[in-house]
């Protein structure tokens, strides 16, 4: 499978399967789309080959100047480089009969949040249910039972989320010191991460946040109006003069590493650019800023008559990007970082975040849902902390969610990149969860598509 496309001056193919890349010129450009047919047909003589393209009439360039540039594809092909077959289909078939082993958990450390942010799928961090509190004995549980079924998997994951987790900040800190005290003779090493709004964040959690958490996802919307507009709270007003001044204490004591300022854009902000460049003037070096997921009727949502003008903001923030490297202001945005010479590996490639069997997520009272998309819906509920999973037939369903049971996935150039895409949005959208949710697998695919022009344009750079 072949993707071509053009960016920013660049001739850009890419070619699925075998996941190389390759900048060219204009006539090879042309003649990829002309050769691969025949290829694929199993014409393998390449004077067969050159004779049938020189055959087609109106063709813009001279003769030798085309056998060259078929030349060129035939030799790519050789290498495997170029239309490469689908070697992995047969691999998902096992993926059923896989061991189950859990990695991660997304620990619903406090179901409540000082903010009313208006897009918030956890409904003010209740989640279809009540307001409560994590204690320490089901998060105790929680993180036995990640050791217990991690299998011989040394790194394990678990991110404290809500709601707001600083609402139950000591038993956060309770939980990390138990996991750390369980390490040594269990094998095991805690990669803990912390999602926050930031109004509770001060001194002391920042200190203890700097020396025990990986990772630290701060969420902004960007500019002041946007971000007041979406994140307020509960009486209305904003919070982003509050969080602002705490986010950049956090980054340069990260040392601009190991942490994320993390928004979201909505219809209200189609412009979306502008919040990632205003997150960079603010100092910010690592930035996510995503499209917010929500049902047509919410006046927000983003609508299929947006998706020109986002394509096109994706254009520019890449193109700005090059500018900032070049000046020596770069900065990461999240959703175009690409790793073109290794990437994740093939089972990642097929099944994406491994919610429901690698990733669970565990509720207050511990219950276990397969991502925290799903928590509050009991068609999911898995089971619990005292229990363990109880509905095999759930963690059966979401082992067989991959590219190749999803039938917008399987002529798609990005699969490899998405996985898939998310479950729930696919559940949400669609009732099940092998589907794709439309206006998201447009806004990646230009994603990947910036992505690698943006690896090309660095390439370009370097060899300056």
């Amino acid at each position: 499978m072949i993707h071509q496309y053009k960016n920013n001056g660049y001739n850009i193919v890419m070619d699925v399967n075998s996941g190389s890349v390759h900048v060219v010129d204009d006539i090879v450009y042309d003649m990829i789309p002309l050769v691969e047919p025949l290829v694929n047909e199993g014409i393998k003589d390449a004077d067969t080959i050159r004779a049938a393209v020189l055959n087609l009439a109106n063709l813009p360039y001279p003769e030798e100047e085309i056998v060259e540039a078929v030349d060129e594809v035939l030799e790519l092909e050789r290498m495997g480089q170029l239309f490469a077959p689908d070697i992995y289909e047969n691999y998902v078939f096992d993926f059923k009969n896989r061991q189950t082993v859990v990695k991660a958990l997304c620990l619903h450390i406090a179901h409540d949040c000082n903010l009313a942010c208006k897009y918030c799928f956890a409904e003010e961090g209740e989640y279809h249910g009540r307001r409560a509190l994590m204690s320490f004995e089901v998060g105790k549980k929680a993180l036995d039972f990640l050791v217990a079924n991690s299998g011989s998997r040394v790194n394990l994951e678990v991110d404290f989320f809500g709601g707001e987790p600083l609402m139950n900040w000591d038993v956060v800190k309770q939980l990390v010191e138990y996991g750390r005290s369980i390490e040594k003779a269990n094998n095991k090493k805690f990669r803990f991460t912390l999602t926050t709004n930031g109004v509770l964040l001060n001194d002391d959690i920042l200190e203890f946040a700097n020396k025990e958490m990986a990772n630290v996802v701060l969420s902004i919307d960007g500019r002041k109006e946007i971000h007041d507009k979406m994140r307020p709270f509960r009486g209305g007003q904003g919070s982003y003069d509050m969080i602002v001044p705490k986010f950049q204490k956090v980054a340069e004591s990260r040392d601009q590493m190991n942490y994320y300022v993390r928004g979201t854009f909505t219809h209200n902000n189609l412009d979306f650019a502008q919040d990632v460049l205003h997150l960079a003037d603010l100092g910010f070096k690592q930035i996510s800023v995503e499209p917010v997921v929500a049902q047509p009727t919410d006046d927000y949502a983003i609508a299929e008559a947006d998706i020109p003008a986002l394509l096109e903001e994706y254009d520019k923030l890449a193109v700005e990007m090059i500018k900032r490297k070049k000046a020596g202001e770069a900065f990461n945005f999240f959703h175009f970082m690409i790793d073109l010479s290794g990437g994740p590996c093939v089972a990642k490639r097929l099944s994406g975040c491994g919610s429901g069997t690698e990733y669970l997520a565990v509720t207050p009272w511990g219950d276990f849902y397969p991502c925290h998309q799903f928590v509050g819906n009991e068609k999911f509920l898995m089971g619990n902390v005292d229990t363990g999973i109880v509905r095999e037939d759930i963690r059966d369903e979401f082992k067989c969610c991959n590219v190749y049971a999803k039938e917008k996935c399987k002529k798609c150039f990005a699969k490899f990149y998405c996985s898939g895409g998310c479950a729930a949005n696919s559940y949400n959208f669609h009732g099940n969860i092998n589907d794709a949710y439309d206006v998201g697998c447009e806004l990646q695919r230009k994603r990947v598509e910036c992505a690698i022009m943006l690896k090309v344009a660095e390439a370009e750079m370097e060899e300056a």
